[in-house]
C-alpha cells in the first residue's frame, strides 16, 4: 500500500504493507530513530508521536492509519534551528537520564501544554502519566515542563 502523509512538515510517501506498526516505518522504512520502541503494547509511551496535534502511541497505530494525516516525531519538533521551549527546559532542569523515554515525555509535554498553557503541578503529572521513565523520579520532568509553560506562556523560565 502506498501511503501518503506529512512527516515533520514534509509531505512523505511510503509503500509499505498497511498494517505495518508505524513506528516501524518511522525507524526502518524512514530511519527516524528517535521514536522508541519499548513496550510494543502501549504501557510505556516510549513511542509517543503527534498526530494532527494530538499525542499518539505509534507502536499501536497501523500504517495505513497515518494516510493524510500530520505526524510530528521529536526529529521535527525543533525549528529554524532552535529547540522547542519543552526541549530546552528538559536540557536546563536536567530531566533527561538515559534518553530513552525522552522523546515521548516531550511530546506529551508538548501536547499537554498545546492544551493547557498554564497547567498545574498535578496536571503535568496527570498529562504525562502514560509515560513510563525507569531512570528518575520525575520531579525534573515535572520541573522542566512547569518552565516550559512559563516560557511559552512569556514568563521567566526561573
Amino acid at each position: 500500500m502506498r501511503i501518503s502523509f506529512y512527516l515533520n512538515g514534509e509531505e512523505t510517501h511510503v509503500e509499505v504493507p498497511s498494517e505495518r506498526r508505524f513506528v516501524d516505518v518511522l525507524r526502518e522504512d524512514l530511519g527516524l530513530t528517535g521514536t522508541k520502541e519499548s513496550c510494543g503494547a502501549g504501557e510505556c509511551g516510549a513511542c509517543t508521536i503527534l498526530v494532527d496535534g494530538q499525542a499518539r502511541l505509534s507502536c499501536l497505530m497501523a500504517a495505513a492509519q497515518l494516510q493524510g494525516r500530520r505526524v510530528t516525531t521529536i526529529e521535527g519538533l525543533a525549528a529554524d534551528g532552535s529547540l522547542h521551549p519543552v526541549q530546552e527546559a528538559f536540557i536546563e532542569y536536567g530531566a533527561v537520564q538515559c534518553g530513552f523515554c525522552t522523546p515521548g515525555v516531550v511530546l506529551a509535554a508538548v501536547h499537554l501544554l498545546d492544551r493547557n498553557p498554564d497547567p498545574t503541578r498535578e496536571q503535568i503529572r496527570e498529562g504525562l502519566s502514560g509515560n513510563l521513565c525507569r531512570c528518575s523520579g520525575y520531579v525534573k520532568i515535572v520541573d522542566a515542563v512547569e518552565a516550559a509553560a512559563r516560557k511559552m506562556r512569556g514568563g521567566t523560565p526561573q
